[in-house]
Order: structure tokens, then C-alpha cells, then sequence
């Protein structure tokens, strides 16, 4: 019998907003679960790849990783340490840390000396899907382009969708299901070949 995929939901540099896309997905997905969100101003990375790395192991069966913003570069720190294994990632909406976040968050140096940055440029051992923005504040879509790449991801082009949070207009994000369908479809991630990139309107 197959075991259907858990999906661990990663905010990223956020409050709890129940209208958020990753909580609206995780109230309507039966086998989800989900890291609290991290706040403004907690940027402890350590820690966030050890609740990571927590939640993957006590997932039965395989995983699917769908992480937001601050989130999925918290993924990819983590998936440099970890010898776990996981099904595949949805990355939405990676900021850069090439510049300023905004009043609201801690001084970009803060962040380098947490480790934030520089954003980690290697392969990732498991398939994964990176939905990038034409005009995200958190980071150009021409550099998110090339970051997808060098992770080995398939890059699902959102157009103009902002930083795909309550302040861009979002709200639900249906795409975020169909998204986890196609990882689930596309069967285990070991020996998996790096996807050509996919660019969807």
C-alpha cells in the first residue's frame, strides 16, 4: 500500500495570519503539518533547521516540504546538513538577502551573521519546485531565476504576484495544491534528474 506524502508547511518571517495561503492550505489538506511561524524579528536559523529536521523525522512516510519566503531558505540551509531523506519541496517566493527586508525586520547584517546569508547555491538532494514573482520586493525574478537553477529546481513562473502574502492580494493560492500534486506524482526523488525549467503564467 502506498503511504500518501505528509506535507510540512515552513512560514517564513511572519506572524501566525490565518489568511495566509500556507495556513489556509494546511487547514484543507488532511495529511499536513506545520511549524509555527517564526515573527518578525526571530531569526535564529539554528534553531529553525533543528524544528525542521525535528518534523521530518517524526513524519511517517515520506515528505513534502512547502515553504514560504524566509522559509524555504531556511529549507535550503537545512537540506546542506541534514541526512534525511524527503519526497520533494515547494519553494515559493525565496528572498535573496541581497538587500534590506524592510523596517519591520533586523538589519541585514543580522541576518549574515545568523547565517541567513549568502543564500546556499547548491543542488538540492530532492526534487523541488521554486514559484518565483516577476516583481517580489524580497528578490529580483532574473536572480530568483538562476537561484532555481543552481538548486536544480523546476521554476513555475508566477507573473506579478508580489511576495505571494496577504499584502500582494493573497489570500488562498489554489496553485499551491496542484503544485504538490505534480511532486507527488513524480514519484520518489532518488536518481531523479534535474528538471528543465518550467515557466507557467
Amino acid at each position: 500500500m502506498t503511504v500518501a506524502p505528509t506535507v510540512l508547511v515552513i512560514p517564513g518571517l511572519r506572524d501566525e495570519t490565518p489568511g495566509h495561503w500556507q495556513a489556509i492550505l494546511a487547514g484543507e489538506l488532511p495529511n499536513a503539518v506545520s511549524l509555527p511561524a517564526l515573527g518578525r524579528t526571530n531569526i535564529d536559523l539554528t534553531a529553525r533547521m533543528a524544528q525542521i529536521e525535528a518534523a521530518v523525522r517524526a513524519i511517517t512516510g515520506p515528505a513534502i516540504l512547502v515553504a514560504h519566503s524566509g522559509g524555504a531558505i531556511a529549507a535550503a540551509h537545512w537540506a546542506q546538513r541534514t541526512r534525511s531523506t524527503i519526497h520533494g519541496a515547494l519553494l515559493a517566493t525565496p528572498p535573496l538577502f541581497a538587500g534590506p527586508l524592510g523596517s519591520e525586520f533586523p538589519a541585514l547584517a543580522e541576518f549574515e551573521r545568523e547565517g541567513w546569508a549568502p543564500v546556499p547555491r547548491s543542488r538540492l538532494p530532492f526534487r523541488t519546485i521554486v514559484a518565483a514573482s516577476r516583481n517580489d520586493p524580497l528578490g529580483a525574478y532574473e536572480d530568483v531565476c538562476e537561484l532555481a537553477l543552481a538548486w536544480g529546481a523546476r521554476l513555475v513562473d508566477l507573473g506579478a504576484s508580489g511576495h505571494l502574502n496577504p499584502a500582494s492580494g493573497f489570500g488562498p493560492w489554489p496553485m499551491a495544491a496542484q503544485l504538490i500534486r505534480e511532486l507527488v506524482a513524480a514519484g520518489p526523488a532518488d536518481g531523479f534528474e534535474s528538471p528543465s525549467q518550467l515557466r507557467t503564467a
